[in-house]
């Protein structure tokens, strides 16, 4: 979809998508490899993602650093990576991750918009003391360059709190299209839901980004004041794994298949498999390491490694790896990335 054309965005995120984060694909010798980064592009696409988002948490924050300097280079070829590869551009989002000061955020707003991508997923971490006036100010002048989708993310690694206030403030901003809701905390999600739900506005989408409560948040309706809402959709790091996979899950809750007590065990596990990639138990300090060794052990990355060498696995994470891979084959890719790797490597 053309970035300007707000209607076919909102009606795209409207019908509920799969959206990976976008992993960054680094060799052994810490080097951007851009032959597995088409390839992760094209796994998303063909395993029937409605969109990706390129710039966030997954992509690595360092990425904007002076001495890496891969904003720049990686939004824009994770743009094309997806252009060629995406048949009906109206079915695909392409959403660029944007932080940093007014100044920092409206620059990478105004790269994103000139490279094809359709929204702003918006980090205020740099705005830690800001007050709600400050905030929502800076949100507007983002949303002036490009679609907003709220981003809250948990503070264990780098967001903040915002209480009902700024919500209520955020989703009266007119550009904003979606928010994705990941404090992985059940009492600020409920106050973002709230906030929407007090708004009126019904051109706002929930996306969750909670990726210890996936399933519980798709299943979830929630009522306030007599409106009911409900996550639509997930914009997370862990259908970065496993992406064809998830399509087919979000697809079986949107047409109300399973039971509850099914949706109970699913979400269990599926929480269990994230618990071991996002390395809840080590202060969430393997959490980049532990997305990117389960897309190395598929052959979709070169290696585990991140920018900084300080992100590592953390003691044990791997032997947890091999467990939850063991244990919960039905929610991974292996036969699908098997039978195509060649293809996206290669072709």
């Amino acid at each position: 979809m053309a970035s300007t054309d707000s209607t076919a965005l909102g009606s795209h995120l409207s019908r509920g998508q799969v959206i990976p984060a976008m992993p960054l694909a680094l060799d052994e010798n810490r080097e951007w490899d851009k032959r597995y980064q088409r390839a992760l592009a094209r796994y998303y696409v063909e395993a029937g993602a409605g969109g990706i988002a390129v710039g966030v948490h997954s992509t690595q924050f360092e990425i904007r650093e002076p001495k890496h300097t891969l904003f720049e280079p990686v939004l824009e070829f994770c743009a094309q990576s997806i252009d060629d590869c995406v048949e009906e551009h109206s079915n695909f989002v392409r959403i660029a991750g944007v932080c940093g000061t007014t100044e920092q955020a409206s620059r990478e707003a105004r790269f994103a918009s000139d490279h094809g991508y359709d929204a702003a997923l918006l980090s205020l971490t740099a705005l830690a003391d800001a007050d709600d006036i400050a905030l929502i100010q800076h949100c507007k002048t983002i949303g002036e360059i490009i679609p907003l989708i709220g981003f809250y993310l948990q503070p264990t690694i780098g967001g903040r709190t915002y209480e009902y206030s700024f919500w209520r403030r955020f989703v009266e901003i007119p550009s904003v299209v979606a928010i994705k809701v990941a404090p992985f905390d059940r009492y600020a999600t409920l106050e973002v839901v709230r906030a929407l739900a007090d708004s009126g506005r019904e051109d706002v989408y929930l996306y969750t980004g909670n990726d210890d409560n996936i399933i519980h948040d798709l299943l979830s309706t929630f009522s306030f004041a007599g409106k009911e809402l409900r996550f639509v959709g997930g914009l997370l790091g862990q259908w970065a794994i496993g992406t064809q996979k998830a399509v087919e899950l979000l697809k079986r809750i949107q047409s109300g298949e399973g039971s509850i007590a099914e949706w109970t065990i699913a979400n269990t596990e599926l929480t269990d498999l994230n618990g071991a990639i996002f390395d809840p138990t080590n202060g969430f300090s393997g959490c980049l390491s532990g997305m990117n060794e389960m897309l190395r052990r598929d052959r979709l990355l070169p290696s585990h490694l991140c920018l900084e060498e300080s992100e590592q696995l953390s003691p044990g994470q791997a032997e947890e790896l091999d467990r939850v891979t063991a244990a919960y084959p039905h929610l991974l890719d292996r036969e699908f990335i098997a039978e195509n790797l060649d293809r996206w490597l290669n072709g």
